[in-house]
């Protein structure tokens, strides 16, 4: 596959395709993916699979994009606006911290930022697909407690950046640089616990 396309075309197999490489992406990391694998786990020929996308980049970030999604919209549903902010922060911050550190997240990082530089529309549906996902869901949940009273935010952009930011620490990085590949429950729940207790610090009315 050639990285020449931005556009995805889509058609009456498409999710079938999304599938099929969200499968073998998750199993085989995207160096291991071959299209000739993705294609048969999807069910469709090699130029059906080109058809929709035309290079393994492309495709590697809607199935992120898909996932990414996927997983926002579960922790969406897991909380009620009327649950107690405690309860509703650990829950997005449970959800922010496994993603990064999963093998999938990261892959999902590297691949993106590493080729950004070349392929500009592959840097821009990332940071819509994660950041700016992240920060859009966020606000989702906690106007409703700016309304309440519950939280004083003036800029909620920056509010939920700053969560989100709160919720790598130094695990991201450490994972990323291959200094830590196996994070113990404890500083998991560390970095999740200090996230909840920074911003409430911080924006509690």
């Amino acid at each position: 596959m050639t990285a020449t396309a931005s556009e995805i075309k889509k058609g009456r197999k498409f999710d079938q395709v999304l599938d099929g490489a969200r499968e073998v992406f998750m199993r085989d990391g995207f160096e291991g993916a071959s299209v000739d694998e993705i294609a048969r786990v999807a069910g469709v020929s090699k130029a059906t699979l080109y058809s929709y996308f035309p290079d393994k980049r492309l495709l590697f970030s809607e199935v992120a994009r898909v996932e990414c999604n996927r997983q926002a919209d579960e922790a969406v549903q897991e909380v009620g606006p009327d649950d107690p902010i405690e309860d509703v922060l650990r829950e997005a911050a449970e959800r922010i911290v496994h993603f990064f550190l999963s093998d999938f997240g990261q892959q999902v990082f590297r691949i993106c930022v590493a080729e950004s530089h070349r392929f500009p529309e592959l840097g821009c549906r990332f940071y819509k697909s994660g950041p700016a996902m992240v920060r859009d869901r966020l606000t989702q949940v906690l106007t409703p407690y700016v309304e309440r009273g519950v939280l004083k935010i003036d800029d909620m952009d920056l509010a939920a950046n700053q969560f989100g930011e709160l919720c790598k620490s130094d695990l991201f990085i450490r994972c990323l640089c291959g200094i830590s590949t196996d994070i113990p429950e404890a500083e998991v729940e560390r970095v999740i616990n200090g996230a909840v207790e920074m911003f409430l610090a911080r924006y509690r009315a």
